[in-house]
């Protein structure tokens, strides 16, 4: 019995994906094993939206050969469909494979054995064009399932469609049978997650279906306690996906916006889809009807062609919003993308300082958003991790709560009353011994 072992860089997709390859591995006989645990094979999962991609990448070749010096390594993911030749003469890399490979990898190599040269299996973007059923598991709390895949959006700044091809999606009736398959082993959330989760409902190019009829679907799945919409778009949250999260007992009063600049000027060149009115437009229309809900953003710093009047066109404008938290990303280039080209560069460290000051823009964005919710009741879901005797879960409305470790509590949702913030920055709370109503 080969072992195998897996290590994902990279997004939340990308996790619930390594956890399906891990399971096709296991049903085919292998042993799954810690990174540590001398495997004779390693799957290296990896991401091309961060810097670094491939220091990142060269790093954990590095160490898994320290583990295991004679293992045969395996990369995959969206930095092996963008430079699987490169990849390929990382030492120690024995074969690459691309989107439309990487689940298929256990018949491809077949035995896992190593040749003089390391093999490359990467067809073109195109030829991945079939939708991957895929979620997350072993996190006994909460699993990430994937509804979606690839994206026909063109922004400037992003090589994704080139790592994961066009939009495709599940059919509603495969997600509502995984999520019951999910709940079966015990899991009581599920995160909705895609490369652009609000354009779900193509498949062979056609739309057939829609993100808001799939909202609505799971919502009668009763042995899931919660969902969370992962991340969408602005331009695709429409007011019914707001107004049926507002009634919903299932769908979490928690939304995942990404904004990248608040500058109208900015958005344009990064080819978005919308203007900042529209971003202000959603905000508003969320806390309206929710008004506990936790808005999360994402931004971009430093992309070509932003002065420092349109860094602080962005700053004002996110600082008036009623957000809880930022996802801040200073611009990095990225090879066969538009932005590179373009005029008006912002140099390294100017992008770091800006990113640095929309980092403490968050944390106190963050820090109101939780004091607005003291001496409010929500219900917590705890996470079996423990650090130091204490245990964590979150609100419904994405409030981190810290409580004391009491083992009975793992993967129970308890209500309780916010007391205060302690000084890690979490909340505390009190349970108020008050049955939870489920619908």
């Amino acid at each position: 019995m080969k072992k195998v072992a897996f290590y994902t860089l990279g997004c939340k997709l990308n996790y619930s994906e390594t956890s399906t390859i891990g399971r096709i591995f296991q049903e085919r006989g292998f042993e799954k094993v810690e990174f540590t645990d001398t495997p004779d094979i390693y799957v290296i999962n990896t991401c091309s939206v961060t810097d670094n991609a491939d220091k990142k990448c060269r790093k954990i070749v590095k160490e898994a050969l320290k583990h295991s010096p004679d293992a045969f390594i395996t990369i995959v993911g969206c930095y092996a469909q963008l430079k699987p030749k490169e990849i390929s003469e990382i030492p120690g890399v024995d074969a690459v494979l691309g989107a439309a490979e990487k689940f298929q990898l256990v018949d491809i190599l077949e035995g896992f054995e190593k040749k003089e040269k390391p093999q490359v299996f990467a067809s073109e973007i195109s030829e991945a064009n079939t939708f991957h059923n895929s979620y997350s598991f072993g996190d006994r709390t909460r699993t990430f399932l994937k509804v979606q895949d690839g994206c026909d959006y063109s922004c400037s700044f992003c090589t994704i469609p080139l790592a994961r091809g066009n939009s495709r999606s599940d059919s509603i009736e495969h997600v509502v049978q995984s999520a019951r398959e999910i709940a079966k082993s015990g899991v009581k959330e599920i995160v909705l997650t895609g490369v652009n989760t609000g354009d779900f409902g193509l498949q062979n190019g056609k739309r057939v279906e829609t993100f808001y009829q799939l909202v609505q679907a799971l919502d009668q799945v009763e042995s899931i306690e919660r969902f969370r919409i992962s991340s969408i778009e602005p331009n695709l949250l429409s007011n019914d996906i707001i107004e049926f999260v507002a009634q919903s007992n299932r769908f979490m009063p928690h939304f995942h916006v990404p904004l990248q600049s608040g500058s109208n000027k900015i958005l344009r060149l990064m080819r978005r889809r919308y203007q900042r009115e529209l971003y202000a437009d959603r905000v508003a229309k969320i806390k309206a009807l929710m008004p506990h809900c936790c808005i999360g953003v994402d931004v971009i710093v430093g992309f070509p062609g932003e002065t420092e009047e349109d860094f602080l066109d962005t700053y004002n404008f996110i600082n008036d919003l009623d957000v809880s938290y930022l996802h801040v990303f200073p611009y990095s280039e990225r090879e066969n993308t538009l932005a590179p080209g373009m005029e008006g560069k912002v140099s390294i460290k100017e992008r770091n300082r800006r990113a640095d000051m929309l980092r403490i823009l968050s944390e106190k964005k963050k820090r109101y958003f939780y004091e607005q919710n003291i001496g409010r009741e929500f219900n917590v879901l705890f996470e079996e991790d423990v650090k130091d005797g204490v245990m964590e879960g979150f609100t419904e409305n994405y409030v981190r709560v810290a409580a004391k470790y009491d083992p009975v509590l793992i993967n129970e949702t308890k209500h309780v009353r916010l007391t205060g913030i302690n000084p890690g920055n979490l909340m505390e709370a009190e349970e108020t011994y008050r049955e939870i109503l489920h619908h």
